[in-house]
C-alpha cells in the first residue's frame, strides 16, 4: 500500500532521519517499490523530484533527504495497483496551479470510481496527465476549490476548508482515501483510515513542527493515530483547523488497497 510523509514548521529544517527511514520503505523496509516522489516548498515555490523506480535504491532521493531544507514537504512512496503501470505519470505528488496557488497532492487508497465521475464532470480546471484514480481524485477536489473556495467574496474564510471536509467525505464514501496536499502555506491532511502525526513544539513555543505519516517512522510515544475520516490543517507547524467527515466504513480487502 502507499505511503505519505508530511512536514509543516515554522521553521526550515532538514529532515534527515525522518526522510530517510521513509525512503526506506520505498521497497525495502516496506512494500511500495514502484516510484517515489518528493516536493519542498522553497525560495516561494515548490519544487519536485520524483522517480518511477524504488525509493530505496535511488541516490537521487538519498541526497535528496540531506539537501532538503524547507518548512513545507510531502513525499510518497508507491505501490502500483490501479492502475499498475509504472512510469512518471502515475507517480506522486502531483502538481497544479488553481486559483492563484501551487498545489502539490499525495494519496494512498483507492477510489476506482472517482475516474468516471471525473471524466464525465467536465472539469474545466484539471486534467489528469496519467491513469490514477489518485490524480482524479486530486482534480476533483481542485475543480471544488475552484468552485467553491475561493470565490465567494465576503464568505467567513473558514468556509473553504469546511467545504474541503465535505468533497473529503464523499470521496472517501467510494473506497480508501487519505492523502496530504499543500496550497503552498498549509499542509492539508486526511487520514481515512490509515495516517499518524507528530506535533512538536520547543518549551518557548517558538520552534513548532508537525510530521504526518503513514505510519509511525520511529518509537517517539507521540506519534498518534488519526480519527477514521478526520481531516487537519497545519500551518507553519500548528494545527489550524480539524474537523471530522461523514463516510461510508472504508473496505478491509487487500483488492482495494493501493
Amino acid at each position: 500500500m502507499c505511503e505519505l510523509f508530511g512536514l509543516s514548521s515554522d521553521h526550515p529544517l532538514t529532515a534527515i532521519q525522518e526522510l530517510n527511514v521513509f525512503r526506506l520503505r520505498g521497497g525495502q523496509a516496506a512494500d511500495n517499490p514502484d516510484g517515489w516522489g518528493l516536493a519542498w516548498r522553497e525560495n516561494g515555490t515548490f519544487r519536485l523530484s520524483k522517480e518511477p523506480a524504488p525509493a530505496h535504491q535511488s541516490a537521487l532521493f538519498a541526497q535528496l533527504c540531506g539537501a532538503t531544507h524547507s518548512s513545507l514537504v510531502i513525499a510518497h512512496v508507491r505501490k502500483a495497483s490501479f492502475p499498475p503501470v509504472i512510469d512518471i505519470s502515475n507517480t506522486h505528488p502531483f502538481q497544479r496551479v488553481c486559483c492563484g496557488k501551487e498545489w502539490v497532492f499525495a494519496h494512498n487508497g483507492m477510489v476506482p470510481d472517482i475516474i468516471d465521475i471525473e471524466r464525465s464532470s467536465g472539469n474545466p480546471v484539471c486534467c489528469p496527465t496519467g491513469g490514477t484514480d489518485s490524480e482524479y481524485a486530486f482534480c476533483h477536489i481542485l475543480n471544488h476549490i475552484a468552485q467553491h473556495f475561493h470565490s465567494l467574496p465576503g464568505a467567513d474564510p473558514t468556509s473553504w476548508f469546511e467545504n474541503l471536509a465535505v468533497v473529503s467525505g464523499l470521496v472517501a464514501s467510494l473506497g480508501k482515501f487519505n492523502f496530504l496536499m499543500s496550497d503552498g502555506e498549509h499542509l492539508i491532511a486526511y487520514g481515512h483510515d490509515r495516517l499518524h502525526y507528530l506535533e512538536r513544539s520547543s518549551s518557548d513555543q517558538l520552534n513548532n513542527s508537525a510530521l504526518l505519516a503513514t505510519e509511525p517512522l520511529d518509537e517517539n510515544p507521540g506519534w498518534a493515530r488519526f480519527q477514521a475520516g478526520e481531516l487537519r490543517l497545519y500551518r507553519s507547524g500548528k494545527m489550524m483547523g480539524r474537523l471530522m467527515t461523514q463516510t461510508v466504513p472504508p473496505f478491509d480487502s487487500e483488492e482495494h488497497r493501493n
